[in-house]
């Protein structure tokens, strides 16, 4: 039997493997079948969407990318500018998830074209329903296209 996979895509762009693996449990509370593609900085993010290298040869287009803001390399900030400017990227919503709840942090990230901006509560209970507020919205509230574009590697 062939399975179909599936219907949503999200780019968790997180460099703590803690807080990777607390988005994917959340998920799984939440009872949410996503395709979640895990990378650890901004660097690698962008060869994941160009493709560049054997390990994301057959990356998939995402539908929303979770944006951690402090990385090493390639941080969030740097990042979210990038995205926006390239366009074959732009399309992509962004949504910050991090820890700072600095205001200039907020502002900025709205500015460089955030389609969102979540803190990562602390409290376990509190982060699921974080996520499930996610879900809701992103995975069943907002319409994406059914054909994803397409990306040419670079």
């Amino acid at each position: 039997m062939l399975f179909s996979p599936p219907p949503f895509t999200i780019l968790l762009v997180e460099d703590d493997p803690a807080d990777a693996h607390l988005v994917q449990a959340a998920f799984i509370e939440n009872r949410v079948l996503v395709d979640l593609r895990h990378v650890m900085d901004g660097v690698e993010a962008f060869n994941y969407l160009r493709r560049h290298g054997e390990s994301h040869r057959d990356a998939v287009r995402p539908d929303l990318i979770l944006l951690d803001l402090n990385m090493p390399r390639m941080d969030g900030r740097e990042f979210l500018t990038a995205i926006k400017i390239d366009d074959a990227l732009r399309s992509i919503p962004v949504v910050i998830l991090t820890t700072s709840e600095v205001e200039r942090d907020i502002v900025a990230s709205y500015k460089l074209g955030a389609a969102g901006y979540i803190v990562k509560p602390v409290d376990f209970e509190q982060f699921i329903a974080a996520i499930k507020s996610l879900k809701d919205y992103w995975c069943s509230v907002v319409r994406v296209p059914k054909t994803k574009p397409t990306y040419a590697r670079t």
